[in-house]
C-alpha cells in the first residue's frame, strides 16, 4: 500500500490556491476540470516534491472545488494536514506577516496549528531537532481552535 493524497472540500478555490501556494509554497501538478460532475481537482506538491509528484506520485494534497454550492461546516471531522518545516519559528512569523492566524503558537519549539480558509486544521512540525523555546512564542496564547 502506498499514500497517494488526502483530499479537501473548498468553497472558494481561488482563495485556496492563494493559502496553499503563495502562503505555504505548495505547488499546483495537475488541474482536471470534470464538466460532467461540476466539479474541478487541483493537485498540489510540498515544495520540493513536484518533480517526485509527476515521476513518483510523491503524497498530494487534492483540492475538490464543486461548483454548485455547498456548505461543509469547519471540517473538523477531517482531522488535520501535517507538513514538516525548516524553521517553525520563521514558518510562522512568515505566516503571521502574511495575515494568517497562528491558532496553536510553536511554544515548545516543535508544533504550530494553522487553519485554511475553509477552516481545515493545518499542523507544522519543526524538522529534526525541536528548537530551543524563543519569545514571543513561548508566551502566546491559543487563538481559536484547531
Amino acid at each position: 500500500m502506498r499514500y497517494l493524497h488526502t483530499m479537501v472540500r473548498v468553497k472558494d478555490l481561488e482563495k485556496s490556491l492563494d493559502f496553499y501556494c503563495n502562503k505555504l509554497g505548495m505547488i499546483e501538478t495537475l488541474r482536471k476540470e470534470i464538466q460532467a460532475g461540476r466539479f474541478t481537482l487541483v493537485f498540489l506538491a510540498a515544495p520540493g516534491d513536484e518533480a517526485a509528484a509527476k515521476d513518483t506520485r510523491a503524497p498530494l494534497l487534492e483540492l475538490t472545488y464543486n461548483w454548485d454550492p455547498e456548505e461543509y461546516g469547519e471540517g473538523r471531522n477531517f482531522g488535520h494536514l501535517a507538513f514538516e518545516v525548516d524553521d517553525i519559528y520563521a514558518t510562522c512569523q512568515n505566516l503571521m506577516d502574511q495575515g494568517v492566524t497562528i491558532n496553536r503558537p510553536p511554544r515548545d519549539g516543535y508544533m504550530a496549528f494553522i487553519r485554511s480558509p475553509d477552516n481545515i486544521s493545518i499542523e507544522l512540525l519543526q524538522k529534526g531537532q525541536t528548537r530551543p523555546k524563543a519569545e514571543p512564542w513561548a508566551s502566546m496564547e491559543n487563538v481559536g481552535h484547531w
